[in-house]
């Protein structure tokens, strides 16, 4: 089934989470470890994130380096083909712009429409290591607008072989992400909620939010994001904060704020066990009032650690 329609048919706040393909080397059993201690909270979809290449150097005898490009999380089209067998809940695989030309979106495509997934995360994707702004692929999309109306022309029977006769439509419900703090390119909130109407435009049904811990960010934003004329689902995203490293990381990261009543907190926790506890208790009180204000799903960043993930459903759902 499609988000979407998840959404219009809840009668209630909808619990959502998304997880990271395992480490090459490691087997799918991780990712069943990620699930199975939230499945009591009856997720309808899981998200499950794409990792493009990474560059990494190597010495060689010479002294000389060598480049070599490397996947170190590939498998997101077969965990969500586990997930939807396994669970009977929905996969939504993330799908970028960076490490794909077109027709290597076609074919990620293809492949998951064979498999019955319905639903798709269209996403830029972030610069590579080394590099100060996004490049695209050679014949590739430079921005998400341009990925989403490819998979919209897909759900037309649109395909890049434009000789193909009788080609079947594919049927994908396509989320995009939404910038409750701006996205750190974009010179003003206004510009890039224009830039999210243009994805809207070429077809994306629902929104889902880059993490914020200030509620009123969000209810903001999508007072914002109405006055644009964008009417689809605005799906909060909250991640716990779980370590002290946190505070510098996740604002220069993600580009958001932390609230100086959060900050205040987890400086003066002992160790990181004591900040694990302010994160939870700061975020059930945020889920609460997003739920209580009546959003259609809370989506739940996991970062592949799911305790205190548990610990906020257990409070909230």
């Amino acid at each position: 089934m499609k988000v979407i329609e998840h959404i219009k048919q809840a009668k209630e706040t909808i619990f959502s989470f998304e997880i990271l393909p395992p480490l090459k080397g490691q087997n799918i059993s991780a990712i069943y470890n990620s699930i199975d201690p939230l499945m009591e909270f009856n997720p309808p979809f899981v998200n499950v994130t794409y990792h493009r290449e990474e560059v990494v150097y190597k010495r060689l005898p010479n002294g000389f380096l060598e480049q070599k490009t490397i996947k170190k999380r590939p498998g997101t089209v077969g965990i969500c083909a586990a997930i939807q067998n396994k669970y009977k809940i929905d996969a939504v695989p993330h799908i970028l712009c960076g490490g794909f030309n077109k027709e290597d979106t076609e074919n990620a495509l293809i492949d998951l429409d064979f498999l019955g997934i319905e639903n798709v995360l269209a996403l830029r994707g972030d610069s590579m290591k080394g590099e100060t702004y996004f490049v695209p692929e050679k014949d590739g999309h430079a921005y998400a607008r341009d990925l989403v109306s490819q998979i919209s022309r897909m759900n037309e029977g649109k395909y890049l072989d434009e000789e193909l006769q009788n080609s079947t439509p594919t049927n994908f419900c396509i989320g995009v992400a939404g910038y409750p703090e701006k996205h750190f390119e974009a010179p003003s909130i206004n510009n890039d909620i224009e830039k999210l109407k243009e994805k809207v435009d070429a077809g994306a049904e629902y929104i889902t939010t880059q993490l914020f811990f200030d509620n009123q960010a969000y209810f903001d934003y999508v007072e914002k994001v109405r006055e644009a004329g964008i009417q689809v689902p605005v799906i909060p995203g909250i991640k716990p904060i779980a370590t002290k490293k946190h505070l510098s990381l996740l604002p220069h990261r993600f580009n958001v704020d932390l609230p100086d009543a959060l900050v205040k907190e987890v400086v003066a926790c002992a160790d990181n066990k004591a900040v694990r506890q302010v994160g939870v208790e700061w975020a059930v009180e945020q889920s609460k009032a997003l739920k209580a204000a009546g959003v259609p799903v809370i989506h739940f960043y996991s970062m592949g650690k799911v305790d205190n993930i548990k610990a906020i459903a257990s409070a909230v759902f």
